[in-house]
């Protein structure tokens, strides 16, 4: 299966650059929107326990593939730490990394600034211990498993913090041991691993652009996404929408455990509004996105709900007088079960919540849908509506307001070999 060109196409290399930064920070929101949901409805250790049973059952396949589609693929230290880079559980800058590698089986790093921990903080003590070591422990050797099934991260220190002020927020090692036991792939692992998410085929690199075409080569203190080529960008934008799709899955599929039917996908509806409108915000001001109905279907041309195209069957076209969206029931998104599925013609919040972010005058209605497609049509002039519970619920993250800073040209890491030895 292969996508097809989409409005990620359409963008500029300096757009896509923007861009990436805010999906991998609006794939770590996803946990922002959802989790809240969660703690009403199973309470605190019953959402511990869902996180921990969706980043270890999607890290696994999504770090897999972001290996394959730069080409950096290996079963060392580095390699786990260039995976962190480009993964939604590690947004860059709001959840600052700092690398440091020993040799190829050791390593450390250390969060200069966790943006989990600063909206988990205020919240109290239990709840940093549930996220800093019960969600931790478990989920970090789960995505080490792209990499080498026998990596051990273990802490140096961590949050709760002593003192009050303690930096870097946490600091970690990172252990490669043929002594070590070999991690097994999650259950939750295997289930997504079947899925079209996992199997998509995403946008081809094109080698003959400029700029960078892959990750091989030494480890980047930090990533600078404008120094990748036009097509290599659209692909990590693609990767990274599907790591949203699997972590929504696998969201979906701990529920599911759970709950009913009707349940699931009540509490999966309030996840993705929530998301959706504070993702499509700051990807409205990053890109300089329009207002009004224009504004709006460029939006939701690059929103990581409606992407990668294939996957999504998503058809935009913009008019004087609405914005009319065609999306396919029968597409891989649809019968994976992912967000696009979550949609009918009397549940449209999501949608809402992505146009109000061009428009809060624009409102989402259903148009004439038949068995194969829903028909949406989005128009203006209605009273301005403000943002739905779920999204005032996810603005809470201090992510929302996140700023990302240049922090100029991309510079290798270093081998510090321990101990001078």
């Amino acid at each position: 299966m292969t996508g097809g060109p989409s409005a990620l196409h359409q963008l500029s290399r300096d757009q896509l650059a923007l861009l990436v930064p805010e999906l991998l920070l609006a794939g770590h929101l996803i946990d922002r929107s959802g989790l809240p949901h969660a703690l009403g409805a199973f309470g605190a250790d019953g959402m511990r326990d869902i996180a921990i049973e969706e980043w270890m059952g999607a890290s696994p396949v999504y770090t897999r593939r972001m290996q394959r589609a730069l080409g950096f693929e290996g079963d060392d230290v580095t390699t786990l730490f260039k995976g962190l880079q480009l993964d939604i559980g590690a947004p860059p800058q709001f959840m600052d990394f700092r690398f440091t590698v020993h040799d190829r089986d050791h390593g450390e790093f250390a969060l200069a600034h966790c943006g989990a921990l600063m909206d988990v903080e205020p919240i109290g003590e239990d709840y940093v211990r549930r996220m800093c070591h019960d969600i931790e422990d478990p989920t970090f050797d789960a995505t080490a498993i792209a990499t080498n099934p026998r990596a051990q991260v273990r802490p140096i220190h961590r949050p709760p913090r002593l003192p009050a002020d303690r930096a870097p927020h946490c600091a970690w090692t990172v252990i490669i041991d043929d002594s070590h036991p070999a991690v097994p792939i999650p259950p939750r692992a295997e289930q997504l691993g079947a899925t079209a998410a996992a199997r998509w085929a995403a946008s081809e690199i094109d080698p003959s652009e400029d700029g960078r075409g892959d990750y091989a080569g030494p480890l980047l203190a930090d990533v600078q996404f404008a120094e990748f080529s036009r097509s290599a960008l659209v692909r990590i934008a693609e990767e990274v929408c599907l790591q949203g799709h699997l972590l929504t899955l696998a969201f979906v599929l701990a529920l599911r455990a759970r709950v009913d039917g009707a349940t699931t996908v009540d509490l999966a509806r309030k996840q993705f509004t929530g998301v959706a409108g504070v993702a499509a915000a700051r990807i409205h001001a990053a890109l300089g996105l329009p207002a009004g109905l224009p504004g709006a279907a460029l939006l939701l041309g690059v929103h990581p709900a409606f992407n990668p195209a294939g996957y999504v069957d998503l058809a935009v076209e913009q008019h004087d007088d609405q914005v009319k969206i065609r999306l396919g029931r029968n597409a891989p998104a649809g019968l994976d079960g992912a967000w696009p599925s979550l949609l009918d013609a009397t549940h449209l919040a999501a949608v809402d919540a992505i146009v109000h972010a061009a428009d809060p005058t624009l409102r989402a209605e259903a148009g004439m849908s038949g068995p194969d497609e829903l028909v949406v049509l989005v128009t203006a002039g209605h009273a301005a509506g403000g943002d739905q519970p779920e999204v005032q619920l996810t603005r809470i993250s201090t992510g929302a307001s996140f700023v990302f800073v240049d922090r100029g040209r991309s510079l290798p890491l270093t081998v510090v070999t321990k101990h001078g030895g």
